[in-house]
């Protein structure tokens, strides 16, 4: 678990600073974007787990992935902070943007990561 969150982590990092670069905004468009992809993916992997019988079908190998790897490249603490600092300066039009696309995008995500996956097989 603790590699896996590891490698999330780093990942998250290198993706943050890649965007934020690519992007040149205050608007925390990465971690947006880190939280949609990482629910897509977890939509995915939940979607297939349910089906599988081969390494997957372990709970260590889906727990590595999905709270491991997933659990440290998503981020919900950086999406309060960084909503709270939008707060502070008084962004209340960014504030709201980003905790109304952060929620719905990222519910939206996880059920077309599922239904994707589930009607593939």
């Amino acid at each position: 678990m603790a590699i896996g969150s590891a490698l999330g982590g780093v990942a998250r990092y290198g993706f943050t600073v890649w965007m934020s670069t690519w992007l040149n905004t205050s608007f925390p468009w990465a971690t947006v974007s880190i939280n949609v992809l990482g629910s897509g993916v977890i939509g995915v992997l939940l979607a297939v787990g349910e089906r599988s019988h081969g390494w997957f079908a372990s709970l260590d190998a889906r727990n590595f992935l999905m709270v491991g790897v997933l659990g440290g490249f998503t981020t919900f603490s950086a999406f309060s902070l960084q909503t709270l600092e939008l707060m502070r300066a008084q962004q209340w039009m960014a504030a709201g943007a980003n905790v109304l696309l952060s929620v719905a995008l990222c519910l939206v995500a996880v059920a077309l990561g599922y239904w994707l996956a589930a009607s593939a097989a």
